[in-house]
């Protein structure tokens, strides 16, 4: 029955992403349901099922790819509408979905395992070698620049601010993506992003000689 469900929510989410040029298609979503599997394997921890569940669902319902937050909420509802899983399950899916975004730094309290290996899975998916690769592509589908020195970094920001406030790519490294391993919760994940967050500091090291004319 859980194999079912699942195949079924991996179709649907393939066929809703598939298109998706944010970074935030299948294949993103795809890694972060497999980071996840591996972190439940290596933790022993938590319902594998709810844990990819929630995976596989996790951008469905996020504001940034719907009309709105109530939007995304209705979507997700819709698919449950459509599969056999039981209200108690749906819920636990849901609060996982609802408690991992980032949202600007602002800190959710996560209450389950579960939800502490899908947010692991889903900032781990964010640094590194593919970070930097989706970093770039969310910017410049919203017409972001990649840099601009006059530009800030913010540092304490609202929802509203992180979401629509003037940034670049570059900037979102030190608002967001080099904070991540020292916000995530599982040791098997700090122990991944050792090695993906080197590697942000060694293309940013690299990308500010290259803009001042100094790579030589």
């Amino acid at each position: 029955m859980n194999e079912k469900i699942i195949e079924q929510t991996a179709n649907y989410v393939r066929n809703e992403l598939g298109e998706d040029a944010t970074g935030h298609d299948w294949y993103h979503v795809d890694r972060v349901r497999r980071t996840a599997l591996h972190i439940c394997n290596l933790e022993q921890a938590g319902d594998p099922f709810i844990i990819e569940m929630a995976a596989l669902l996790h951008d469905i319902p996020d504001e940034k790819l719907n009309e709105s937050a109530e939007a995304g909420r209705n979507k997700l509802n819709l698919f449950f509408q459509s599969i056999a899983l039981p209200e108690d399950v749906q819920n636990d899916i849901v609060q996982i979905i609802e408690s991992i975004s980032y949202k600007g730094g602002a800190k959710s309290e996560l209450t389950t395992i579960e939800a502490e290996i899908v947010q692991d899975a889903d900032r781990l998916d964010a640094i590194g070698a593919i970070g930097i690769a989706r970093t770039f592509a969310y910017g410049g589908k919203k017409g972001q620049p990649i840099y601009d020195p006059s530009i800030n970094v913010r540092e304490e920001m609202s929802l509203e601010e992180y979401r629509k406030g003037k940034s670049t790519s570059i900037h979102h490294f030190y608002e967001k993506l080099l904070k991540l391993k020292d916000l995530l919760n599982t040791e098997t994940a700090k122990a991944m992003a050792e090695k993906r967050h080197r590697m942000m500091e060694y293309f940013l090291e690299q990308f500010y000689l290259e803009w001042d004319g100094q790579d030589r």
